[in-house]
């Protein structure tokens, strides 16, 4: 049982909903990120959410893009990102998940990519562009090394791609919620309800609802219908606003405090 595994199995023995924030790996640089990790943590984090940054980010809104840039600028890479995970398993047992982009995992190499993440701890990736169909390289290393593979469905997903998808992901099924979408919000609701009712129906793995939650609210109703809330945008958004800020650790912290808090909340 690996560290996902082992985390989602804990909380549903106590009857609670894992909270995932995400940050961008080297934004605004790589030690901020290693405490960033340790404070999410200590601020009620169950895993975290590393983004690799790349240069065509097309799953991402404008923050998490903008984010991607700076750490560009800083050189940020794959390896520097292996040993950022290294120095974070020197100090915490928080499960870690990659997610990024088919690119700079092809021209590192898929097998040594897997082989050399997992020796220094990683526990999960999720590639945005990279469907199932497309995978089972990857996927096969992933598997050989304990490495957990997390795709994504939407609420437009066909019945086909979502029995795939569900068969297909390790550790959690990432749902890209419809939160913002033009149109009847609540109608986008009761969509996403749809779709995790279909996937409770083929399988019991755990369902995670991510893109489009900013607030307490948002996260308090995302896990009311999942078993864990993934926030993104609006954290690297605080980020942003404080590089550079002696108090950047506290309002980050103080945000995802009330996240996590929300999402627990009976």
């Amino acid at each position: 049982m690996n560290r996902l595994e082992a985390k989602f199995k804990k909380l549903k023995s106590e009857g609670k909903k894992a909270f995932i924030p995400f940050i961008t790996a080297g934004d605004p640089n790589l030690e901020v990120t290693k405490s960033l990790v340790l404070e999410l943590e200590k601020r009620g984090a169950d895993m975290v959410e590393l983004g690799v940054p790349f240069s065509d980010p097309i799953a991402d809104g404008p923050v998490i893009q903008k984010s991607s840039q700076r750490a560009l600028k800083k050189r940020i890479s794959l390896l520097k990102i292996l040993e950022l995970v290294r120095q974070l398993r020197q100090k915490t047992t928080i499960p870690l998940v990659l997610m990024g982009y088919y690119n700079p995992i092809f021209k590192f190499g898929e097998a040594e990519f897997v082989k050399r993440f997992s020796q220094v701890g990683l526990d999960g990736l999720i590639v945005a562009d990279l469907p199932p169909e497309e995978a089972n390289d990857l996927k096969k290393e992933a598997d050989k090394n304990n490495l957990d593979t997390i795709f994504l469905l939407t609420p437009v997903s066909s019945e086909e791609r979502i029995k795939l998808v569900s068969a297909s992901s390790t550790g959690f099924i990432y749902c890209v919620s419809y939160t913002g979408i033009t149109g009847d919000a609540r109608k986008g609701e009761e969509d996403l309800k749809e779709l995790i009712g279909k996937i409770r129906m083929l399988t019991s793995k755990p369902i995670g609802i991510g893109f489009g939650i900013s607030s307490p609210q948002a996260a308090k109703k995302a896990a009311s219908l999942a078993d864990a809330v993934i926030v993104g945008s609006a954290i690297v958004k605080r980020i942003e606003k404080y590089r550079g800020n002696k108090n950047l650790l506290r309002e980050v912290g103080t945000f995802a405090e009330r996240l996590a808090r929300a999402i627990n909340v009976n």
